[in-house]
């Protein structure tokens, strides 16, 4: 597919018009034009731009693949939007709450949307300053003790091989939306990472690459509301429940063969 045509394409698909696109890209509708229509093509700084308001990758954009080899690896070039401290240049924390998460899987290639979002400094010596990092606030019950309501910070994974087996993460996901869970990565065999909850009562599942969008390593949590600590017996009573489970089927299992 030509790059003009996915310019178009991804244009529609946020319902802009090429006024609108040339103003977030600080062009002309002009240029914009002719670059729909081919008679002109971007410079690389516009195809960054792009990309990020897009949500989609350079090579994507161009190629119009969305299976590359480096994608299927997980290793594809990502634009993020990030929010920047005017005053200092510096990249700003974004906090993504409950109520904003189910529109941060149509907002997170778009920097209005993420300019919207509460920002803030985490001037702690734990976290380098470098990295790209995004507050979540959870919901839920699937990753006891971690209580619905808390807030996880996380960094930026830009090469989804380095995702560690048990490791926590942010998932944002084409299904699912904004999901936190331990990851297995079997990307290098066969494109899928499984997301499974702490809590056994919810059952594993898996997601391809071609359905993840971002990922966020969980580096810590905050917990407001200290009434709502789960005691360990709720954990453990989840994990007893489960195992019941396991055992009734296999009990079920072995009388059917007996039979």
């Amino acid at each position: 597919m030509a790059l003009a045509e996915q310019i178009k394409n991804y244009r529609k698909a946020k319902a802009w018009t090429q006024a609108q696109l040339a103003e977030r890209l600080g062009l002309s509708r002009a240029q914009v034009g002719s670059y729909e229509e081919g008679r002109a093509e971007p410079k690389l700084d516009s195809l960054k731009a792009m990309a990020q308001l897009f949500g989609c990758s350079i090579d994507a954009l161009v190629s119009g693949d969305a299976r590359s080899a480096h994608e299927l690896s997980g290793q594809r070039l990502r634009v993020l939007t990030v929010a920047i401290d005017p005053e200092s240049g510096r990249e700003r924390v974004t906090v993504v709450p409950v109520k904003a998460a189910a529109g941060y899987l149509g907002g997170y290639g778009d920097l209005d949307f993420i300019e919207a979002l509460p920002q803030f400094a985490l001037p702690l010596p734990e976290f380098a300053q470098e990295e790209t990092r995004r507050v979540f606030q959870i919901q839920g019950d699937s990753m006891l003790p971690v209580v619905s309501g808390s807030y996880v910070i996380s960094s930026y994974v830009q090469d989804w091989r380095s995702i560690k087996t048990n490791g926590l993460y942010v998932f944002l996901t084409q299904e699912q939306g904004v999901v936190f869970k331990r990851a297995i990565n079997r990307i290098a065999e066969s494109g899928y990472v499984d997301l499974v909850s702490d809590n056994p009562i919810y059952a594993p599942y898996s997601v391809h690459v071609d359905d993840l969008i971002e990922v966020w390593s969980v580096q810590g949590f905050i917990q407001l509301d200290m009434n709502a600590k789960p005691s360990m017996d709720q954990v453990i009573l989840a994990r007893l429940e489960h195992l019941q489970g396991e055992v009734h089927a296999l009990r079920r299992s072995l009388n059917q063969h007996v039979a």
